[in-house]
Protein backbone atom coordinates (compact mmCIF):
# COMPACT_ATOMS: atom_id res chain seq x y z
CA UNK A 1 0.00 0.00 0.00
CA UNK A 2 1.11 3.51 -0.84
CA UNK A 3 1.42 5.92 1.80
CA UNK A 4 -1.73 8.07 0.27
CA UNK A 5 -3.75 4.22 1.09
CA UNK A 6 -1.85 3.74 4.03
CA UNK A 7 -3.24 7.70 5.40
CA UNK A 8 -7.06 7.13 3.75
CA UNK A 9 -7.24 4.16 5.55
CA UNK A 10 -6.29 5.90 9.17
CA UNK A 11 -8.71 8.73 8.29
CA UNK A 12 -11.19 6.66 7.86
CA UNK A 13 -10.84 4.64 10.92
CA UNK A 14 -9.94 8.55 13.06
CA UNK A 15 -13.19 10.10 11.36
CA UNK A 16 -15.72 7.22 13.22
CA UNK A 17 -17.80 8.73 15.84
CA UNK A 18 -16.65 6.62 18.39
CA UNK A 19 -13.29 7.56 17.46
CA UNK A 20 -13.44 11.54 16.98
CA UNK A 21 -15.32 11.71 20.72
CA UNK A 22 -12.88 9.76 22.63
CA UNK A 23 -10.22 11.69 20.76
CA UNK A 24 -12.06 15.22 21.81
CA UNK A 25 -11.93 13.75 25.51
CA UNK A 26 -8.34 12.93 25.13
CA UNK A 27 -6.98 16.18 24.11
CA UNK A 28 -9.83 18.14 26.51
CA UNK A 29 -8.41 16.27 29.82
CA UNK A 30 -4.87 16.57 28.96
CA UNK A 31 -5.23 20.13 28.15
CA UNK A 32 -6.95 20.68 31.20
CA UNK A 33 -4.25 18.83 33.43
CA UNK A 34 -1.31 20.54 31.34
CA UNK A 35 -2.88 23.61 32.54
CA UNK A 36 -2.83 22.45 36.37
CA UNK A 37 0.95 23.05 37.78
CA UNK A 38 2.25 20.10 39.56
CA UNK A 39 0.17 17.22 37.90
CA UNK A 40 1.22 16.37 34.12
CA UNK A 41 0.56 14.08 32.00
CA UNK A 42 2.24 10.86 32.89
CA UNK A 43 0.18 11.79 35.78
CA UNK A 44 -2.63 11.37 34.18
CA UNK A 45 -2.29 9.15 31.72
CA UNK A 46 -1.62 6.75 34.15
CA UNK A 47 -5.01 7.97 36.27
CA UNK A 48 -6.82 7.62 33.13
CA UNK A 49 -5.48 4.25 32.06
CA UNK A 50 -8.69 2.31 33.24
CA UNK A 51 -11.26 3.91 31.24
CA UNK A 52 -9.40 2.89 28.06
CA UNK A 53 -9.68 -1.22 29.48
CA UNK A 54 -13.20 -1.20 28.02
CA UNK A 55 -12.26 0.59 24.32
CA UNK A 56 -10.76 -0.81 21.65
CA UNK A 57 -7.59 -0.33 21.47
CA UNK A 58 -7.25 1.93 18.51
CA UNK A 59 -9.62 4.18 20.34
CA UNK A 60 -7.78 3.58 24.06
CA UNK A 61 -4.82 4.39 21.92
CA UNK A 62 -6.36 7.55 20.38
CA UNK A 63 -7.44 8.73 24.28
CA UNK A 64 -4.00 8.21 25.62
CA UNK A 65 -2.15 9.84 23.12
CA UNK A 66 -4.62 13.20 23.08
CA UNK A 67 -4.36 12.95 26.62
CA UNK A 68 -0.23 13.59 26.24
CA UNK A 69 -0.59 15.88 23.46
CA UNK A 70 -2.87 18.10 25.19
CA UNK A 71 -0.74 18.46 28.09
CA UNK A 72 1.61 19.75 26.16
CA UNK A 73 -0.49 22.25 24.71
CA UNK A 74 -2.13 23.57 28.20
CA UNK A 75 1.54 23.37 29.82
CA UNK A 76 2.58 26.51 29.25
CA UNK A 77 -0.73 28.49 30.09
CA UNK A 78 0.93 28.41 33.66
CA UNK A 79 4.69 29.22 32.93
CA UNK A 80 3.24 32.48 31.32
CA UNK A 81 0.57 33.42 33.39
CA UNK A 82 2.03 32.08 36.91
CA UNK A 83 5.50 31.41 35.93
CA UNK A 84 4.79 28.16 37.45
CA UNK A 85 5.19 25.24 34.31
CA UNK A 86 2.38 22.93 34.38
CA UNK A 87 4.26 20.28 32.68
CA UNK A 88 8.60 20.04 32.71
CA UNK A 89 8.73 20.32 29.19
CA UNK A 90 7.01 23.80 29.95
CA UNK A 91 9.24 24.87 31.94
CA UNK A 92 11.27 27.04 29.42
CA UNK A 93 8.62 29.07 28.49
CA UNK A 94 8.43 30.01 31.52
CA UNK A 95 12.04 32.45 30.46
CA UNK A 96 10.12 34.60 28.64
CA UNK A 97 6.73 33.86 28.50
CA UNK A 98 6.29 35.29 32.06
CA UNK A 99 7.61 38.27 30.99
CA UNK A 100 5.68 38.71 28.32
CA UNK A 101 2.64 38.54 31.14
CA UNK A 102 4.06 41.11 32.99
CA UNK A 103 3.95 43.17 30.11
CA UNK A 104 0.30 43.09 29.28
CA UNK A 105 1.37 40.58 26.53
CA UNK A 106 -0.24 37.29 28.35
CA UNK A 107 -2.62 36.89 25.70
CA UNK A 108 0.03 37.33 22.39
CA UNK A 109 2.29 34.72 24.46
CA UNK A 110 -0.79 32.29 24.98
CA UNK A 111 -1.88 32.59 21.47
CA UNK A 112 1.32 32.37 19.54
CA UNK A 113 2.40 28.86 21.87
CA UNK A 114 -0.62 27.19 20.66
CA UNK A 115 -0.05 28.10 16.73
CA UNK A 116 3.99 26.57 17.31
CA UNK A 117 2.45 23.62 19.19
CA UNK A 118 0.67 22.94 15.86
CA UNK A 119 3.18 23.75 13.73
CA UNK A 120 5.27 21.73 15.57
CA UNK A 121 2.67 18.68 15.61
CA UNK A 122 2.16 18.75 11.82
CA UNK A 123 6.18 18.52 11.04
CA UNK A 124 6.13 15.37 13.68
CA UNK A 125 3.31 14.12 12.54
CA UNK A 126 4.45 14.40 8.44
CA UNK A 127 7.79 12.82 9.71
CA UNK A 128 5.83 9.73 11.73
CA UNK A 129 3.57 9.36 8.40
CA UNK A 130 6.79 8.80 6.12
CA UNK A 131 9.32 7.37 8.10
CA UNK A 132 7.66 4.85 10.41
CA UNK A 133 6.59 2.16 7.96
CA UNK A 134 9.49 1.84 6.29
CA UNK A 135 11.56 1.82 9.65
CA UNK A 136 8.98 -1.36 10.77
CA UNK A 137 10.10 -2.89 7.49
CA UNK A 138 13.75 -3.28 8.77
CA UNK A 139 12.73 -4.08 11.85
CA UNK A 140 10.80 -6.87 10.62
CA UNK A 141 14.25 -8.49 9.50
CA UNK A 142 14.89 -8.47 13.39
CA UNK A 143 15.36 -11.65 15.69
CA UNK A 144 14.82 -12.50 19.41
CA UNK A 145 18.83 -11.55 19.77
CA UNK A 146 18.25 -8.05 18.18
CA UNK A 147 15.53 -7.31 19.93
CA UNK A 148 16.98 -8.07 23.09
CA UNK A 149 20.28 -6.31 22.38
CA UNK A 150 18.32 -3.51 21.27
CA UNK A 151 16.37 -3.02 24.04
CA UNK A 152 19.56 -3.31 26.67
CA UNK A 153 20.75 -0.51 24.51
CA UNK A 154 17.22 1.37 24.61
CA UNK A 155 16.98 0.83 28.45
CA UNK A 156 20.32 2.05 29.26
CA UNK A 157 19.99 5.21 27.17
CA UNK A 158 17.10 5.90 28.90
CA UNK A 159 18.72 5.88 32.20
CA UNK A 160 21.99 7.77 31.11
CA UNK A 161 20.40 10.84 29.22
CA UNK A 162 17.35 11.09 31.58
CA UNK A 163 18.22 13.84 34.06
CA UNK A 164 20.16 13.02 37.13
CA UNK A 165 22.57 11.03 37.96
CA UNK A 166 23.12 8.42 35.09
CA UNK A 167 24.61 5.66 37.80
CA UNK A 168 21.20 6.63 39.51
CA UNK A 169 18.98 5.87 36.37
CA UNK A 170 21.01 2.48 35.91
CA UNK A 171 20.01 1.60 39.22
CA UNK A 172 17.04 2.16 38.93
CA UNK A 173 15.96 0.42 35.44
CA UNK A 174 17.65 -2.56 37.55
CA UNK A 175 15.00 -2.66 40.28
CA UNK A 176 12.42 -2.02 37.46
CA UNK A 177 13.63 -5.41 35.88
CA UNK A 178 13.38 -6.83 38.99
CA UNK A 179 9.61 -5.65 39.73
CA UNK A 180 8.89 -7.01 35.99
CA UNK A 181 9.75 -10.74 37.42
CA UNK A 182 7.05 -10.55 40.20
CA UNK A 183 4.34 -13.18 39.46
CA UNK A 184 4.20 -16.61 37.72
CA UNK A 185 7.07 -18.05 35.15
CA UNK A 186 4.97 -18.63 32.00
CA UNK A 187 7.38 -21.14 31.28
CA UNK A 188 8.21 -23.29 34.34
CA UNK A 189 4.94 -22.47 36.43
CA UNK A 190 7.39 -21.38 39.61
CA UNK A 191 6.34 -18.72 41.59
CA UNK A 192 9.05 -15.26 41.85
CA UNK A 193 9.31 -13.12 44.34
CA UNK A 194 5.52 -13.53 45.06
CA UNK A 195 6.06 -14.24 49.17
CA UNK A 196 3.16 -16.23 48.77
CA UNK A 197 0.89 -13.43 48.46
CA UNK A 198 -1.75 -14.68 45.89
CA UNK A 199 -2.30 -11.47 44.71
CA UNK A 200 0.71 -10.92 43.37
CA UNK A 201 0.63 -14.42 41.14
CA UNK A 202 -0.04 -12.32 37.89
CA UNK A 203 2.90 -10.02 38.84
CA UNK A 204 2.15 -5.73 39.82
CA UNK A 205 -0.54 -4.28 38.77
CA UNK A 206 0.70 -1.80 35.85
CA UNK A 207 -1.62 0.66 36.28
CA UNK A 208 -1.28 0.50 40.00
CA UNK A 209 2.73 0.86 39.64
CA UNK A 210 2.41 4.01 37.08
CA UNK A 211 -0.68 5.74 38.73
CA UNK A 212 1.42 5.65 42.92
CA UNK A 213 4.93 6.30 41.31
CA UNK A 214 3.26 9.32 38.99
CA UNK A 215 0.26 10.10 40.12
CA UNK A 216 -0.27 9.96 44.03
CA UNK A 217 4.07 10.84 44.21
CA UNK A 218 3.29 14.17 42.14
CA UNK A 219 0.63 15.16 44.37
CA UNK A 220 2.69 14.50 47.51
CA UNK A 221 5.39 16.36 46.48
CA UNK A 222 3.28 19.88 45.27
CA UNK A 223 1.04 20.15 48.57
CA UNK A 224 2.06 23.40 49.84
CA UNK A 225 3.95 24.21 46.35
CA UNK A 226 1.69 25.90 44.31
CA UNK A 227 -0.41 28.65 44.06
CA UNK A 228 -3.95 29.78 42.39
CA UNK A 229 -4.04 32.40 39.93
CA UNK A 230 -4.63 35.67 40.85
CA UNK A 231 -8.38 37.19 39.67
CA UNK A 232 -7.14 39.58 37.42
CA UNK A 233 -4.75 37.20 35.60
CA UNK A 234 -8.49 35.21 34.28
CA UNK A 235 -9.35 38.55 32.34
CA UNK A 236 -7.77 37.74 28.92
CA UNK A 237 -10.33 38.85 25.93
CA UNK A 238 -9.77 37.63 22.18
CA UNK A 239 -8.54 40.82 21.15
CA UNK A 240 -5.48 40.61 23.12
CA UNK A 241 -4.74 37.26 21.37
CA UNK A 242 -3.83 38.78 18.55
CA UNK A 243 -0.34 39.25 17.60
CA UNK A 244 1.42 41.92 16.00
CA UNK A 245 2.90 41.58 12.62
CA UNK A 246 6.73 42.13 14.05
CA UNK A 247 5.43 38.98 16.21
CA UNK A 248 4.50 36.60 13.22
CA UNK A 249 7.70 37.71 10.94
CA UNK A 250 9.96 36.83 14.43
CA UNK A 251 8.30 32.89 14.77
CA UNK A 252 8.90 31.52 11.79
CA UNK A 253 12.28 30.35 11.83
CA UNK A 254 12.16 29.47 15.74
CA UNK A 255 9.15 27.38 14.92
CA UNK A 256 11.00 25.44 12.06
CA UNK A 257 14.27 25.21 13.94
CA UNK A 258 12.29 24.21 16.97
CA UNK A 259 10.40 21.51 15.24
CA UNK A 260 13.54 19.84 13.72
CA UNK A 261 15.08 19.96 17.19
CA UNK A 262 11.58 18.53 19.16
CA UNK A 263 11.69 15.54 16.05
CA UNK A 264 15.38 14.91 16.37
CA UNK A 265 15.18 14.61 20.38
CA UNK A 266 11.80 12.59 20.12
CA UNK A 267 13.25 9.84 18.26
CA UNK A 268 15.97 9.29 20.92
CA UNK A 269 15.09 6.95 23.55
CA UNK A 270 15.50 8.77 27.50
CA UNK A 271 15.45 11.86 25.88
CA UNK A 272 11.93 13.46 25.63
CA UNK A 273 10.31 16.93 25.27
CA UNK A 274 12.04 18.39 28.10
CA UNK A 275 15.70 17.97 26.87
CA UNK A 276 14.24 18.90 23.08
CA UNK A 277 12.37 22.44 24.59
CA UNK A 278 16.05 23.31 26.59
CA UNK A 279 18.06 22.56 23.72
CA UNK A 280 15.73 24.40 21.03
CA UNK A 281 16.14 27.46 23.51
CA UNK A 282 19.70 27.56 23.60
CA UNK A 283 19.96 27.17 19.72
CA UNK A 284 17.43 30.45 19.24
CA UNK A 285 19.89 31.90 21.82
CA UNK A 286 22.89 31.18 20.37
CA UNK A 287 21.85 31.89 16.66
CA UNK A 288 20.21 35.38 17.76
CA UNK A 289 21.33 38.87 16.49
CA UNK A 290 20.80 39.84 19.78
CA UNK A 291 21.12 37.42 22.82
CA UNK A 292 20.28 40.12 25.41
CA UNK A 293 16.61 39.90 24.80
CA UNK A 294 15.86 36.40 25.63
CA UNK A 295 14.48 36.27 29.34
CA UNK A 296 13.07 39.83 29.07
CA UNK A 297 10.05 38.64 26.68
CA UNK A 298 11.17 37.57 23.57
CA UNK A 299 8.63 36.21 21.07
CA UNK A 300 11.78 33.63 19.96
CA UNK A 301 12.15 32.39 23.60
CA UNK A 302 8.58 30.90 23.48
CA UNK A 303 7.81 29.90 19.85
CA UNK A 304 10.74 27.43 19.60
CA UNK A 305 10.78 25.56 22.89
CA UNK A 306 6.79 25.05 22.21
CA UNK A 307 7.20 23.69 18.77
CA UNK A 308 10.27 21.40 19.82
CA UNK A 309 8.16 19.78 22.88
CA UNK A 310 5.08 19.13 20.90
CA UNK A 311 7.30 17.79 17.78
CA UNK A 312 9.13 16.01 20.43
CA UNK A 313 6.16 14.40 21.87
CA UNK A 314 4.73 13.14 18.72
CA UNK A 315 7.91 11.81 16.97
CA UNK A 316 8.46 9.67 20.73
CA UNK A 317 5.78 7.23 18.77
CA UNK A 318 7.84 6.33 16.06
CA UNK A 319 10.16 3.94 18.22
CA UNK A 320 7.36 3.07 20.20
CA UNK A 321 5.41 1.48 17.54
CA UNK A 322 7.68 0.53 15.18
CA UNK A 323 10.03 -1.03 17.40
CA UNK A 324 8.41 -1.53 20.55
CA UNK A 325 11.15 0.85 22.81
CA UNK A 326 9.32 3.71 24.49
CA UNK A 327 11.49 7.04 24.47
CA UNK A 328 10.05 7.91 27.87
CA UNK A 329 7.58 7.07 30.62
CA UNK A 330 4.53 8.21 28.46
CA UNK A 331 5.05 6.04 26.09
CA UNK A 332 6.16 2.87 28.22
CA UNK A 333 2.62 3.61 29.47
CA UNK A 334 1.27 3.65 25.71
CA UNK A 335 2.91 0.09 24.90
CA UNK A 336 1.40 -0.77 28.42
CA UNK A 337 -1.82 -0.32 27.16
CA UNK A 338 -1.21 -1.97 24.29
CA UNK A 339 -0.36 -5.14 26.17
CA UNK A 340 -2.91 -4.51 27.85
CA UNK A 341 -5.43 -5.34 24.75
CA UNK A 342 -3.53 -8.33 24.07
CA UNK A 343 -1.43 -6.51 21.25
CA UNK A 344 2.28 -7.07 21.14
CA UNK A 345 4.27 -3.77 20.76
CA UNK A 346 7.04 -3.93 17.56
CA UNK A 347 7.12 -3.76 14.36
CA UNK A 348 4.79 -6.16 13.47
CA UNK A 349 1.65 -3.82 14.78
CA UNK A 350 2.01 -1.50 11.17
CA UNK A 351 2.09 -5.16 9.31
CA UNK A 352 -0.78 -6.66 11.66
CA UNK A 353 -2.89 -3.85 13.02
CA UNK A 354 -2.93 -0.96 10.11
CA UNK A 355 -6.12 0.44 11.08
CA UNK A 356 -4.59 1.29 14.65
CA UNK A 357 -1.36 2.57 13.56
CA UNK A 358 -2.49 4.57 10.88
CA UNK A 359 -5.63 5.84 12.73
CA UNK A 360 -3.45 6.93 15.22
CA UNK A 361 -1.61 8.77 13.47
CA UNK A 362 -4.77 10.34 11.54
CA UNK A 363 -6.19 10.95 14.98
CA UNK A 364 -2.88 13.88 15.37
CA UNK A 365 -3.91 15.83 12.94
CA UNK A 366 -7.87 15.39 13.75
CA UNK A 367 -6.38 16.21 17.52
CA UNK A 368 -4.85 18.86 16.94
CA UNK A 369 -7.06 20.58 14.84
CA UNK A 370 -9.36 20.14 18.30
CA UNK A 371 -6.35 21.54 20.21
CA UNK A 372 -6.51 25.09 18.56
CA UNK A 373 -10.16 25.41 18.34
CA UNK A 374 -10.31 24.82 22.14
CA UNK A 375 -7.26 26.72 23.02
CA UNK A 376 -7.80 29.82 21.34
CA UNK A 377 -11.39 30.54 21.95
CA UNK A 378 -11.33 29.02 25.40
CA UNK A 379 -8.00 30.51 26.60
CA UNK A 380 -9.86 32.56 29.32
CA UNK A 381 -11.98 29.24 30.70
CA UNK A 382 -8.72 27.26 30.86
CA UNK A 383 -6.98 30.07 32.73
CA UNK A 384 -10.15 30.25 34.95
CA UNK A 385 -9.28 26.27 35.66
CA UNK A 386 -6.13 27.82 37.63
CA UNK A 387 -8.20 29.75 40.26
CA UNK A 388 -9.58 25.76 41.60
CA UNK A 389 -8.36 25.60 45.35
CA UNK A 390 -6.03 22.70 45.64
CA UNK A 391 -7.69 21.88 49.05
CA UNK A 392 -10.02 20.57 46.72
CA UNK A 393 -8.22 19.76 43.60
CA UNK A 394 -5.68 17.11 45.20
CA UNK A 395 -7.98 15.22 47.19
CA UNK A 396 -10.47 14.61 44.52
CA UNK A 397 -7.30 13.20 42.27
CA UNK A 398 -6.33 11.01 45.05
CA UNK A 399 -9.69 9.82 45.37
CA UNK A 400 -10.29 9.61 40.94
CA UNK A 401 -6.78 7.69 41.62
CA UNK A 402 -8.04 5.00 44.31
CA UNK A 403 -11.13 4.46 41.99
CA UNK A 404 -9.81 4.09 39.03
CA UNK A 405 -7.05 1.39 39.92
CA UNK A 406 -9.89 -0.32 42.14
CA UNK A 407 -12.55 -0.86 39.10
CA UNK A 408 -9.94 -2.68 37.09
CA UNK A 409 -9.98 -5.72 38.96
CA UNK A 410 -12.35 -4.98 42.27
CA UNK A 411 -9.41 -5.97 44.44
CA UNK A 412 -8.41 -3.94 47.23
CA UNK A 413 -4.52 -4.97 47.21
CA UNK A 414 -4.61 -2.88 44.17
CA UNK A 415 -5.16 0.06 46.33
CA UNK A 416 -2.40 -0.73 48.72
CA UNK A 417 -0.02 -1.09 45.96
CA UNK A 418 -0.81 2.40 44.48
CA UNK A 419 -0.32 3.48 48.21
CA UNK A 420 3.18 1.71 48.43
CA UNK A 421 3.97 3.10 44.48
CA UNK A 422 3.23 6.30 45.70
CA UNK A 423 5.72 6.35 48.55
CA UNK A 424 8.36 4.86 46.68
CA UNK A 425 7.96 7.62 44.10
CA UNK A 426 8.36 10.32 46.85
CA UNK A 427 11.26 8.86 48.45
CA UNK A 428 12.68 8.57 44.95
CA UNK A 429 12.13 12.03 44.07
CA UNK A 430 13.69 13.13 47.46
CA UNK A 431 16.67 10.97 47.13
CA UNK A 432 17.33 12.32 43.44
CA UNK A 433 16.37 9.36 41.64
CA UNK A 434 13.62 9.55 38.69
CA UNK A 435 11.06 7.22 38.67
CA UNK A 436 10.29 7.05 34.71
CA UNK A 437 13.22 4.47 33.89
CA UNK A 438 11.90 2.31 36.70
CA UNK A 439 8.77 2.16 34.92
CA UNK A 440 10.45 1.55 31.28
CA UNK A 441 12.08 -1.59 33.33
CA UNK A 442 9.24 -3.20 35.07
CA UNK A 443 7.49 -2.94 30.86
CA UNK A 444 10.31 -3.81 29.09
CA UNK A 445 11.75 -6.20 31.53
CA UNK A 446 9.08 -9.36 30.49
CA UNK A 447 9.91 -8.50 26.99
CA UNK A 448 13.85 -8.75 27.40
CA UNK A 449 13.59 -12.00 29.41
CA UNK A 450 10.63 -13.59 26.66
CA UNK A 451 13.58 -12.45 23.85
CA UNK A 452 16.53 -13.64 25.45
CA UNK A 453 14.90 -17.50 26.59
CA UNK A 454 14.00 -17.42 22.82
CA UNK A 455 17.29 -16.66 21.34
CA UNK A 456 19.06 -19.05 23.67
CA UNK A 457 16.58 -21.69 22.66
CA UNK A 458 17.20 -21.03 19.07
CA UNK A 459 21.09 -21.23 19.50
CA UNK A 460 20.72 -24.04 21.76
CA UNK A 461 21.97 -22.42 24.45
CA UNK A 462 25.16 -20.48 22.71
CA UNK A 463 25.53 -16.85 24.21
CA UNK A 464 27.88 -16.03 21.27
CA UNK A 465 24.56 -15.61 19.09
CA UNK A 466 24.11 -12.50 20.53
CA UNK A 467 27.38 -11.35 19.07
CA UNK A 468 27.48 -13.36 15.57
CA UNK A 469 24.47 -11.91 14.31
CA UNK A 470 25.52 -8.10 12.82
CA UNK A 471 22.99 -6.02 14.33
CA UNK A 472 22.56 -7.36 17.60
CA UNK A 473 26.63 -7.39 18.00
CA UNK A 474 26.14 -3.40 16.58
CA UNK A 475 23.80 -2.62 19.48
CA UNK A 476 25.64 -4.22 22.25
CA UNK A 477 28.96 -2.69 20.68
CA UNK A 478 26.44 0.73 20.78
CA UNK A 479 25.95 -0.05 24.76
CA UNK A 480 29.18 -0.48 25.44
CA UNK A 481 30.58 2.61 23.67
CA UNK A 482 27.51 4.47 25.95
CA UNK A 483 28.66 2.70 29.06
CA UNK A 484 32.03 3.75 28.46
CA UNK A 485 31.36 7.54 27.50
CA UNK A 486 29.17 8.05 30.82
CA UNK A 487 32.02 6.63 32.93
CA UNK A 488 34.31 8.53 31.55
CA UNK A 489 32.44 11.85 31.76
CA UNK A 490 31.40 11.47 35.40
CA UNK A 491 34.84 10.37 36.25
CA UNK A 492 36.15 13.47 34.38
CA UNK A 493 33.65 15.47 36.24
CA UNK A 494 34.75 14.03 39.42
CA UNK A 495 38.65 15.00 39.06
CA UNK A 496 37.80 18.55 38.48
CA UNK A 497 38.43 21.00 41.26
CA UNK A 498 35.13 22.72 42.87
CA UNK A 499 35.12 26.51 42.61
CA UNK A 500 35.98 26.83 46.80
CA UNK A 501 38.82 24.53 45.75
CA UNK A 502 40.23 26.65 42.84
CA UNK A 503 39.39 30.15 45.11
CA UNK A 504 41.17 28.49 48.44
Amino acid sequence: MTLIDNLALGFDTALSATTLFWCFVGVTLGTFIGVLPGVGALATVSMLLPLTFHLDPTTALVMLAGIYYGAQYGGSTASILLNLPGTPSAAVTCLDGYPMAKQGRAGVALAMTTFASFFGSCVAIVIIANFAAPLAEVALRFGPAEYFSMMVLGLLAAATLAQGSPFKGVAVVVIGLVLGLVGTDVNTGMQRFTFGIPDLFDGLNLVAVAMGLFGVSEVIANVGKVRAVSGDAGKITLRSLIPTRDDVRRSWFPMARGSGVGAFFGILPGTGSSIAAFMSYAVEKRVAKDPSRFGKGAIEGIMAPESANNSAAQSAFIPTLTLGIPGDAVMALMLGALMIHGIAPGPRVVVEHPQLFWGLIASFWIGNIMLVILNLPLVGIWVKMLQIPYRILYPSILLFICIGVYSINNNAFDVLQVVVFGLIGYGMMIMGFEPAPLLLGYILGPLMEEHLRRALLLSRGDMSVFLTRPISAGFLTATLLLLAFVTWSALRRRGQPSPAMVGG
